[in-house]
């Protein structure tokens, strides 16, 4: 199999993303993405505090439907396990112990989910908490070799969708934009190109403490829940480039 990776070509759909005004458009994105990245599916799953679903994705439509129909968001370990967590998550390390975590895996499988996955929660204001999803057919090793190789590109994507998506919500105002100072544009962008704290701060001549500083100024003006957060709200608003 030939798993794309390292971001190569998908600033483009990535701009397409930002260009959506409803649904569908996040739908055709959805597809070439999973496309891009030669796996089965891909899947952005936003759960509302009432349990309100919205989703957009690669699923066959028959298991969407079933997925709802049989109420698997109350069984399903990966909404349930990533609702615990704040780091993206392999799939085998969530909690399948379960019969009925194990009958909807065999369920899941078997309506072409695959036998591998990785989700990245994502969390909003107001409560918010979505995730999102990859998952393919083959070994541990190959799996894991892509999800280490694209992280850090699938965390800013993943950041991307959930961001438009509050965009598109019906009545949700826009977010007034607070302008980045220069130091803190030059930092939120060696941290979109793969630099430690250790490397900015030495890349700077400033101390870590002083970085610390000018991270923690950005994410609040860009009203981000951690620095990868605003790394992604950054790149999505055009007030850094990489």
């Amino acid at each position: 199999m030939g798993f794309a990776a390292n971001f190569p070509g998908t600033d483009g759909l990535l701009e397409q993303l930002e260009n959506s005004s409803k649904p569908e458009d996040f739908q055709e994105v959805s597809v070439a993405l999973r496309d891009h990245y030669a796996i089965a599916h891909l899947v952005y799953h936003w759960v509302s505090a009432d349990g309100e679903q919205f989703g957009c994705g690669t699923y066959d439509p028959v298991w969407v439907q079933r997925y709802v129909e049989k109420g698997y968001l109350r069984i399903d370990p990966v909404i349930q396990g990533c609702y615990q967590r704040f780091h993206p998550v392999d799939w085998k390390r969530l909690d399948w112990s379960s019969k009925a975590a194990r009958a909807f895996q065999k369920d899941a499988i078997g309506h072409g989910v695959g036998n591998q996955g990785y989700s990245i929660p994502i969390r909003g204001p107001n409560g918010q908490f979505a995730l999102f999803s990859l998952s393919h057919n083959c070994n541990d090793e190959t799996w894991q070799l892509f999800t280490e190789s694209n992280r850090r590109e699938l965390i800013l994507i993943s950041h991307a969708f959930n961001q438009k998506a509050l965009e598109l919500e019906p009545g949700r105002k826009p977010e007034p934009a607070q302008p980045l100072s220069p130091r803190e544009v030059e930092a939120m962008t060696l941290l979109a190109v793969g630099y430690s704290r250790a490397q900015v701060a030495e890349t700077l001549s400033i101390s870590e403490h002083t970085l610390r500083v000018y991270i923690e100024s950005a994410r609040f003006k860009l009203g981000a829940m951690n620095t990868t957060h605003a790394v992604a709200r950054a790149l999505s608003r055009g007030l850094i480039v990489v």
